[in-house]
C-alpha cells in the first residue's frame, strides 16, 4: 500500500509473545522488584533506541523520505542493490543484538514492552527471511520502478521552491543508474531460477512504453506524464519566466539523454526475458518454493494457519456468501439461478456509468459524495478520527490498463499530503454502480485512510509502529469497513447490499485461488476459470485477479483471515459484555495502538473486556 511495504510487507509473522518456565518448589526464579523511576528510566531508553532506529532507517532511504514529507536527500533515489541490502542484513542484526544486551525486559510496562515484542520479532524474521530476498518479481503488471518512478515523481515529490524543481530533476537524471541495479536484480534473479511467467511481459513492457510517449520523447501533441506533471509543478511557482524555462529545459533534457534510454534499455532485456519465461505460475517452481509460500502465509496472516486451512476456510465462505446471495436475489424478484445473477449484474446498463469523460467525472463525484456522507456519521461509529484530509483521485493514464480497480495512499505526516483514494477508471465496466459504496468504505472512510491516519497521527508509541504494516490487519479493517456501513443502514439499496456481498466473495475466492495456485499447483486458468465460476465479476477482473496471486504469492489471503478475526473479536467482547458493549470503544481498541499482528490484537481485546468488566 505505500512506502514502508518495501521494509515490511513480506517480512512479519504471528507474535509468539508467551515462553513456558519451570518452576518447583525445590528451585524458584527470583523475580527482582521494579521501583517506578527503575521502570520509567527503562521505558525511556528503549524508546531512544526506537527512535534512533527508526530515524537512521528512515535516513537511509531517500523515498521513505519523501513519503513522509522529509526533503534531506530529496535528489535521489533508494539504493536497490544486494550489496545494499547485505549491509541494512547486518544493522538489523546489530540494532537487534544491542536491544536483547541492553534493555532489561522485566523493567519495561504497557506499551514500551510490546513495542519491544514486536521489535524483536519483526527483526527475527526479516532475518530470518533473508534468504528469499530474491523470491519476487522486481517488475510485473501491480508494481515495479518502471511505474513506481512516475508514480513516485508525480504523487510524492511535492515542488514548492526552486530547490525542490532541481531535485525533480537530478532525480531524473539518476534513473539510469537506478534502472542499471534493477537489471543486475532481474539477472540475479534468473540465475536462480526466478522468472516471471510469461503474462507478465507484455503487461511491463506496455506501461514501460506508455512513461516514454508524448512530449519530449516523440513528436506527438501530448505531453508525458512526467514532463505534465513537472510543467504544471513548476508553473506554479512564484519565480521568473526565464527561470521557469531552464527547469523546463533541464528535465526535458534529462527525459531524452536518461529517461528513455533507460526504458528502451529495460524492455529490450524483457523481451529477450520474455522468450525463456515459461507458463509455470505458482511459487512452487520457486528454490524452496514450498518453504517459502508457507512462510509468506504466516507473515501475511500473522497466523499459523496453514495452505489447506485457508484453502478450506475460503470453500466454506463462498458457500456462505452465495446463500446470502440468494436472498437479495428474492428482494429484488429476479426470476433465474444465482449464475443467471451474476449475468445480470455484469451486463445490464443501468449498472455502470458510460465509459465517457463525463461519466468518469461522475463516478469521482459519486465516490466523494459516499465518503462525505459517512464522515457525517463517524460520531455513531468512532471516538478517534484523523486529522487528516482524503482526497478521491483516479489512476493515471500511464498505468491505469494494468493497475488494479482501486488502493489507497496513506497522508504526509506533515499535513502536506491528503490521503488518496485511487479509482481505475480505465474501463467503467469494471467499475460497477453497485460496489461504489463498499469500494469507497474500504479504501476510504471509514477504511484505509482511517486506520492508516489515525495511526501515523498517535502519540506515546514509537514510529516504527505509527508505519508498521501488517497486511492481514490493514486489509482485514478494509473488508470490515464494508461490513459495517451495513449495521447503519448505508448501503442504500439491495443491489449495493449485492456489491457488498460481490466484494466480501471476491475476497473469499482469494483464500482459495491463492492456495490453489501456489500450493496445489493450479494452472493460471484454473484460478480463472473459479473466479469466472464463482462471481459476479468480469473477465477482465478475473484474469487481472489471477494474475496479482501469481505475482504477489499469499499477500490476497490477508483479507478475509483479518476480517473474520476483527468480526470473531467483536462477538466475542459483545458477548462477554452484553450491555456495556460500546462499538465506538471496540473500534478505539482496534485502531488506537497501531497496526498489530492478529495474536496481540486480540490481547488488546482481552484487556479490554476485563477492564469493562471490572
Amino acid at each position: 500500500m505505500d512506502f514502508l511495504k518495501s521494509n515490511y510487507l513480506w517480512l512479519i509473522t504471528a507474535l509468539l509473545l508467551y515462553a513456558c518456565t519451570g518452576e518447583t518448589k525445590e528451585e524458584t526464579t527470583a523475580v527482582p522488584l521494579y521501583g517506578e523511576e527503575d521502570i520509567a528510566k527503562e521505558n525511556e531508553k528503549a524508546n531512544h533506541f526506537f527512535e534512533r532506529f527508526f530515524n537512521e532507517q528512515v535516513g537511509r532511504n531517500p523515498l521513505t523520505q519523501a513519503y513522509l514529507g522529509i526533503k534531506k536527500d530529496y535528489d535521489k533515489w533508494d539504493d536497490i542493490s544486494d550489496a545494499h541490502a547485505q549491509k541494512e542484513l547486518e544493522i538489523k542484526k546489530k540494532d537487534l543484538q544491542w536491544l536483547k544486551d541492553s534493555i532489561d525486559y522485566a523493567a519495561l510496562s504497557g506499551q514500551t514492552k510490546i513495542s519491544y515484542d514486536l521489535f524483536v520479532t519483526n527483526m527475527e524474521n526479516e532475518i530470518s527471511d533473508f534468504k528469499y530476498r530474491f523470491h519476487n518479481y522486481p517488475v510485473n503488471q501491480m508494481r515495479g520502478l518502471h511505474s513506481n518512478v512516475p508514480s513516485f515523481l508525480i504523487n510524492i515529490h511535492q515542488i514548492t521552491d526552486t530547490k525542490d524543481a532541481e531535485a525533480y530533476a537530478a532525480r531524473l537524471e539518476k534513473v539510469g543508474e537506478l534502472f542499471d541495479e534493477l537489471l543486475v536484480g532481474l539477472r540475479q534473479r534468473e540465475e536462480k531460477g526466478i522468472v516471471a511467467p510469461k503474462f507478465v511481459f507484455p503487461r511491463v513492457i506496455d506501461d514501460s512504453k506508455n512513461v516514454i510517449s508524448g512530449i519530449p520523447f516523440d513528436n506527438s501533441k501530448k505531453n508525458s506524464a512526467i514532463m505534465a506533471d513537472f510543467e504544471s509543478k513548476v508553473d506554479q511557482l512564484d519565480i521568473g519566466g526565464e527561470e521557469k524555462a531552464t527547469l523546463k529545459k533541464r528535465v526535458s533534457t534529462a527525459l531524452i539523454e536518461v529517461v528513455k534510454p533507460a526504458y528502451e534499455k529495460l524492455i529490450a532485456f524483457l523481451e529477450e526475458q520474455a522468450t525463456r519465461a515459461t507458463d509455470e505460475d505458482g511459487a512452487w517452481k520457486f528454490p524452496d518454493g514450498g518453504a517459502f509460500y508457507n512462510n509468506a502465509l504466516q507473515r501475511t496472516t500473522t497466523t499459523p494457519l496453514s495452505s489447506n486451512e485457508i484453502h478450506e476456510i475460503g470453500l466454506k465462505e463462498v458457500v456462505r456468501i452465495h446463500s446470502e446471495m440468494r436472498e437479495i436475489m428474492k428482494k429484488v424478484g429476479f426470476k433465474g439461478n444465482l449464475h443467471d445473477f451474476f449475468e445480470f449484474m455484469r451486463t445490464d446498463d443501468q449498472f455502470y456509468y458510460p465509459n465517457t469523460a463525463e461519466g468518469k467525472q461522475d463516478y469521482l463525484d459519486s465516490a466523494v459524495a459516499i465518503i462525505d456522507t459517512m464522515r457525517d456519521r463517524l460520531d455513531e461509529l468512532f471516538l478517534t478520527k484523523p486529522k487528516a484530509n482524503i482526497k478521491v483521485k483516479k489512476v493515471e493514464a500511464f498505468r491505469e490498463k494494468s493497475a488494479g480497480t482501486a488502493f489507497y495512499q496513506r497522508p504526509a505526516p506533515d499535513g502536506s499530503r491528503p490521503g488518496l483514494y485511487y479509482a481505475n477508471l480505465y474501463n467503467m465496466k469494471n467499475m460497477p454502480k453497485y460496489q461504489m459504496e463498499a469500494l469507497a468504505y474500504h479504501e476510504g472512510i471509514p477504511g484505509h485512510h482511517m486506520q492508516l491516519a489515525i495511526a501515523q497521527e498517535l502519540e506515546g508509541i514509537p514510529k516504527f509502529r505509527k508505519f508498521q504494516n501488517y497486511t492481514a490487519y490493514v486489509e482485514g479493517w478494509g473488508l470490515y469497513c464494508e461490513y459495517i456501513p451495513k449495521d447503519m443502514g448505508l448501503y442504500s439499496n439491495p443491489y449495493a447490499d449485492f456489491g457488498r456481498l460481490a466484494m466480501e466473495l471476491w475476497r473469499a475466492c482469494r483464500l482459495v485461488v491463492d492456495t490453489g495456485i501456489h500450493e496445489k499447483k493450479w494452472t493460471r486458468q484454473e484460478g480463472i476459470d473459479y473466479y469466472k465460476n464463482n462471481t459476479p465479476d468480469s473477465e477482465r477482473d478475473c484474469i487481472r485477479m489471477v494474475e496479482r496471486h501469481i505475482v504477489m504469492p499469499s499477500q490476497a489471503t490477508a483479507y478475509k483471515i483479518g476480517m473474520l478475526k476483527i468480526l470473531e473479536l467483536r462477538a466475542k467482547a459483545q458477548e462477554a459484555l452484553g450491555d456495556k458493549f460500546d462499538i465506538r470503544e471496540f473500534h478505539d481498541v482496534i485502531l488506537t495502538n497501531g497496526a498489530l499482528p492478529l495474536n496481540t490484537l486480540e490481547d488488546f481485546v482481552d484487556e479490554y473486556i476485563a477492564s469493562k468488566q471490572s
